[in-house]
């Protein structure tokens, strides 16, 4: 019998959404009549913007010409995407970006999951409380760090305590490491990073030989225009980190799948022989394991930058902002205090009467038959707190509201 990989067993618990799932089906099965809302996991429900869309038909028809048709493509992505992504997400903000550092991929969670392989078994993590749990738990798998303790923090990881004192955004700790996660906005809170808080960190990783890994996937919701989008916005950002950013969340791909990450050519590693490009681990790890994603979905993330698509995908974006402010301004009527929701699609809120994040989440399925997402899944300084996120159909979320307020 083949042995598997012990690190596995150190995981507390089944990943966050699908335990989620599984007690929303139980309470589906004992209760069919139930008309359940789910605000839980941070799904889009609008279609494809219609000028990706076509931009992906007419791909497809390539695909179907001699001349037109492509096989295996670029692994790092075609270069008439890598181009818009520099002149439209960079080159407007003064952000010097080349196509050369940027690797299109299949999503931000497989990026964020997939960076730690390039780095060493025994590299020092720092890592917020409350967070997305990707970034503990695919660390815990690789085997780089020790066992959970009774609130779920696990040996090796330097956990940087989120809270209301501090807006959900912890300052560099005062000792060093060799891996930051930093997501902004941020899901799970909602809590955004001024310049001046993003250049305490880029000042705090040149002097400890640090790298930030930057999740700006929620970045295109962004309503303070004094709110930096990248890390790149701060200087001397381009030798510490690397920033993730998805089509996801903004243009619908949740299920068409693409993102990019980029790491600049500045930022270098500790080998044993001196400074190792990170730029080239990667191209190589990327290069070694992903085949690129496909031409029409590259050509329809393309049209996502087009005038037509740009538009489109603002009236998407508002739509869920406002589906936000609903939830945002529901709760805070009812005395539920409340966080995020202004510069991200989540609110993130207190539960109220001290109960505990799970007994909170069981109380809104069996009562209000709506689904959150329960605070201490995203970490132990969660706990408390519940997440609900503005994927969702306006009308249903101005019925989760009114269910809340009458049936709780």
């Amino acid at each position: 019998m083949a042995k598997v990989n012990p690190h596995y067993a150190k995981l507390v618990a089944g990943y966050l959404f699908p335990e989620i799932g599984r007690r929303v089906k139980a309470y589906q099965e004992a209760n069919p009549s139930a008309s359940l809302i789910r605000l839980g996991i941070g799904d889009v429900v609008l279609p494809l913007p219609d000028a990706v869309r076509e931009a992906m038909h007419n791909a497809v028809d390539e695909m179907g010409t001699e001349g037109g048709f492509r096989g295996y493509g670029p692994e790092q992505g075609y270069e008439f995407l890598r181009e818009a992504i520099v002149r439209h997400d960079f080159a407007p903000r003064n952000v010097d970006i080349g196509a050369d550092e940027i690797f299109v991929s299949d999503g931000s969670k497989c990026d964020s999951g997939n960076i730690q392989e390039i780095f060493a078994d025994d590299a020092q993590l720092a890592i917020p409380d409350p967070v997305y749990p990707v970034y503990v738990d695919t660390n815990v798998m690789a085997g780089r760090t020790g066992a959970a303790d009774d609130t779920g923090r696990y040996e090796g990881i330097l956990y940087l305590d989120g809270n209301e004192a501090n807006g959900f955004c912890p300052s560099p700790p005062a000792t060093g490491a060799d891996l930051v996660y930093l997501c902004f906005p941020n899901n799970p809170t909602g809590a955004v990073a001024t310049v001046a808080q993003l250049k305490e960190w880029v000042d705090w990783a040149k002097a400890n030989d640090a790298v930030l890994l930057f999740d700006a996937a929620y970045e295109a919701y962004i309503t303070d225009p004094n709110i930096p989008h990248s890390i790149y916005e701060v200087p001397g950002a381009r030798e510490v980190a690397i920033e993730f950013r998805s089509f996801s969340k903004s243009a619908g791909f949740t299920g068409t799948r693409c993102a990019y990450i980029v790491i600049p050519r500045e930022l270098n590693g500790r080998g044993p022989d001196g400074p190792v490009s990170i730029h080239a681990l990667w191209s190589r790890r990327h290069s070694t394991k992903f085949n690129g994603v496909s031409y029409p979905i590259q050509r329809g993330a393309e049209a996502a930058y087009s005038d037509a698509g740009h538009a489109e995908i603002r009236t998407r974006v508002d739509y869920y902002m406002a589906n936000a402010a609903i939830i945002r301004e529901g709760l805070d009527g009812l005395g539920v205090k409340t966080f995020g929701g202004v510069n991200a699609p989540y609110v993130w809120a207190k539960t109220p009467d001290g109960v505990s994040s799970w007994e909170f989440f069981d109380r809104l399925l069996e009562k209000a038959n709506v689904v959150g997402t329960p605070g201490s899944g995203f970490g132990s300084c969660g706990e408390g707190y519940f997440r609900l996120s503005a994927f969702g159909k306006k009308d249903q979320v101005e019925e989760a509201v009114d269910r809340i307020r009458t049936r709780m």
